[in-house]
């Protein structure tokens, strides 16, 4: 009746990784003479679902512990998500994930985990390092039954896979779920909501971002994955970066948010710019990114939230007028055709022609540092649309304001004015009027004010004429005007 009633009832029409473990138990085993166990096998090959079979007495209490221990491990420490027992082999979601902790624990991206680097993964999943004896036992047992699971008297990605396998096959299936669980996995093998998004509490009016614990993180991490040493990423090694990833969260715009080398690769400086944007902009978003990266494993701490800095609030810092943030938001507004998108490619050292010569996939986003006081600042500039309809005041909040209009269309400055009336007038956001395209020649714009007397009238700083219609970079010193607005919003 176990094949054709109890087996069916339990498991009956559900796929085989959905089905719940079973554990065959003979029990009054003291009125038995002899095993039953010839009996049993060919049901256990039969059913891969049947965890384990124990013969116990209640009368003798025979094996009665360890019936508990066995359900207890079923339910804890499944087989069924890790190992196919017909094929004898990890499951696909299995050795994915084994597979992206192998790598984070790769340390040093050579495709081998040496000594120092099992005793680091050993100590971090199980609390204590591996004896010397043993781990020359551990790898004597690969060596013995693969043909390339060590190398270089390290383990390699497969032999790392089969000693998971081994663990299973000899029913420690425990040992491979404490990996799997200490690097954030749930019992469908899927990261934890509780694991990549950790409770964070981003209070109104403050901003996120990244603290020195981070920013070194990433920087370790840049540097193991720049594997030819030129200070930059290639886009094979920006996508071997993210293999730990379950798709790359970057898409091609990355290259016109970003500075980049002559050769149009990924700095440093410009990879560590794209994550303080996204710490910024969506600090979910950056939690969820560091821990796909492993930060809390790899950085010894309790979760991707002491990776980040939550800023003092804004009203708090306009009382006082000025602020202890490194990261601001400059809102880039004009019509259209004004050379906003040109201005925020000139902030990445791009002159109008290098912009025409690789124009790439557009960004509303440009960051970059610049030196305020002498302190490093990042400032993200924000393109925002003609078609913004400015519903809600969060639409129009920054930390500054750049109105940009063309000074040789004589339509282009009413918009900015029109703009700055409606929505920043009677704010208290810093607002610089920049007046583009200084190489042409200029046209008198059509409001009885003229830019000059517009901005006298209204208490702002005479616009600040620029061009990015030059052979050598553009010139900088109105992104350091920015981020000084910024810095001191009620000096400005």
């Amino acid at each position: 009746q176990i094949r054709t009633k109890w087996i069916p009832m339990v498991n009956g029409g559900v796929e085989k990784g959905s089905r719940i473990p079973i554990i065959l138990v003979g029990n009054k085993s003291d009125l038995q003479v002899g095993s039953s166990m010839d009996v049993i096998l060919p049901i256990m090959n039969q059913f891969s679902e049947i965890e384990t079979c124990v013969e116990c007495s209640a009368k003798n209490l025979k094996n009665i512990s360890e019936l508990f221990y066995y359900a207890q491990k079923a339910v804890l420490h499944p087989t069924a998500p890790l190992y196919d027992p017909e094929e004898k082999q990890l499951k696909p979601a299995c050795a994915r994930a084994l597979t992206r902790i192998f790598n984070l624990s790769d340390q040093d991206n050579n495709q081998i985990l040496s000594d120092d680097e099992l005793n680091y993964f050993q100590k971090s999943c199980f609390g204590n390092p591996l004896a010397p004896q043993a781990l020359e036992d551990v790898k004597m047992v690969v060596w013995k039954n693969t043909t390339d699971g060590v190398q270089d008297n390290g383990l390699t990605l497969n032999g790392f896979l089969f000693l998971n396998t081994l663990f299973i096959q000899r029913g420690r299936h425990e040992t491979t779920w404490t990996i799997l669980r200490r690097f954030g996995y749930d019992d469908e093998l899927e990261l934890t909501d509780d694991y990549l998004y950790p409770q964070f509490r981003l209070p109104p009016g403050c901003s996120t971002e990244l603290n020195h614990l981070g920013y070194q993180f990433l920087q370790r991490l840049f540097e193991k994955h720049d594997k030819d040493q030129d200070g930059a990423l290639s886009p094979a090694e920006l996508q071997n970066f993210f293999s730990v990833f379950p798709c790359v969260p970057w898409g091609p715009e990355l290259y016109n948010t970003v500075c980049t080398t002559d050769k149009g690769l990924l700095s440093l400086h410009g990879f560590l710019c794209q994550w303080t944007l996204v710490a910024y902009l969506d600090v979910r978003h950056c939690l969820e990114c560091l821990g796909y990266l492993g930060y809390p494993i790899l950085s010894e701490q309790d979760s991707q939230t002491q990776a980040l800095t939550v800023t003092r609030e804004k009203r708090i810092d306009l009382e006082k007028g000025q602020t202890q943030r490194n990261v601001f938001l400059c809102k880039v507004l004009g019509a259209r055709g004004a050379g906003k998108s040109a201005f925020l490619q000139a902030f990445l050292g791009r002159s109008l022609a290098a912009q025409r010569e690789s124009p790439g996939e557009p960004s509303l986003y440009a960051i970059n540092t610049v030196q305020v006081n002498g302190q490093e600042k990042y400032l993200i500039l924000y393109e925002v649309s003609t078609d913004t309809k400015f519903v809600k005041p969060s639409d129009a909040a920054c930390d500054v304001a750049c109105f940009i209009y063309d000074l040789s269309d004589p339509r282009s400055f009413s918009y900015c004015a029109s703009i700055y009336k409606q929505h920043y007038m009677d704010s208290q956001i810093p607002c610089v009027f920049v007046a583009s395209k200084t190489d042409l020649p200029e046209a008198s714009q059509q409001p009885a004010l003229s830019p000059a007397e517009f901005c006298y009238k209204h208490c702002l700083p005479p616009p600040f004429l620029f061009s990015c219609h030059s052979q050598g970079p553009p010139g900088t010193t109105i992104y350091t005007k920015l981020a000084t607005a910024a810095t001191f919003p009620l000096v400005s």
